[in-house]
């Protein structure tokens, strides 16, 4: 539980410093992120025989780092992910190795977790990047806190049993409840100006809630492979894809709530 609790400081400490240094870190910090996690998922597959072209994932979201520090029009990001599908197709014609297997899982591997990284670039780099990030952020780490805390102390129902089994209903209640505190909590930060308590409430959770089916997805795919965690990267953590899959649901949730009620 130490080193779980350190790593989670350092971790925080070098988040906070890239997101809030300038516009140009927030992008890079989550392009590096975006690639270490491809990195993670590309080598976990290996374990089934199964080889991407994982070059073509780090081309992919370093250009979608480009195109959002340059603030391409959206048709710019839909071209690149296009291009990125033809590569890994292309890749499996060309390259015994890489097969239909192969080509396949590159092209899931552009979509989750390749797109939800380049989304959050978008984000970075949008006006209301701190009313975004702070909403879901927070929102998905006071839930995963209660979720545990919740599942600890009154779990007795399984949520996804053949998924996550250690994961219950009641922790869920607990963690959706602690992130509509924490939303309200957060109306009251200066720059979340015109945004009521209510509103960030039913917004955190909205967030929280796809939080844990990011979450549970991850999982879903580590079952797959059969591993526990995507790496060894973060101390009492795991993999760095084992960090932020509650984030690539999560925020851009808190986008989309914002840009419906226009409110970005």
């Amino acid at each position: 539980m130490k080193k779980r609790v350190l790593s989670s400081l350092v971790l925080l400490a070098i988040v906070l410093t890239c997101v809030l240094l300038s516009e140009v870190t927030r992008v890079l910090f989550f392009a590096a992120a975006g690639i270490l996690c491809c990195y993670e998922f590309s080598r976990q597959l290996e374990k089934l025989q199964v080889y991407c072209s994982a070059w073509v994932m780090y081309v992919y979201v370093g250009s979608q780092a480009v195109l959002a520090l340059i603030h391409a029009a959206p048709m710019a990001y839909l071209a690149s992910f296009l291009g990125a599908v033809y590569l890994a197709m292309l890749s499996g014609v060309l390259r015994r190795r890489v097969s239909g297997n192969g080509a396949l899982d590159t092209v899931a591997a552009l979509g989750y977790p390749g797109f939800l990284f380049a989304v959050l670039m978008m984000i970075a780099v949008s006006p209301s990047w701190q009313k975004v990030l702070t909403l879901g952020c927070l929102a998905t780490w006071s839930c995963d806190t209660f979720a545990l805390l919740g599942g600890i102390r009154f779990g007795k129902h399984k949520l996804a049993p053949h998924i996550s089994p250690k994961k219950s209903v009641e922790g869920a209640v607990c963690g959706a409840a602690a992130s509509v505190v924490a939303g309200a909590l957060l109306s009251f930060l200066p720059y979340m100006d015109g945004l009521s308590p209510l509103y960030c409430a039913a917004v955190a959770l909205i967030a929280s809630t796809l939080g844990q089916l990011g979450d549970l997805a991850e999982s879903l795919v580590k079952r797959m492979i059969g591993i526990k965690d995507f790496s060894d990267l973060i101390p009492g953590h795991g993999g760095l894809f084992d960090r932020a899959d509650s984030l690539l649901f999560s925020i851009p949730a808190v986008y989309i709530c914002l840009y419906i009620t226009k409110l970005l």
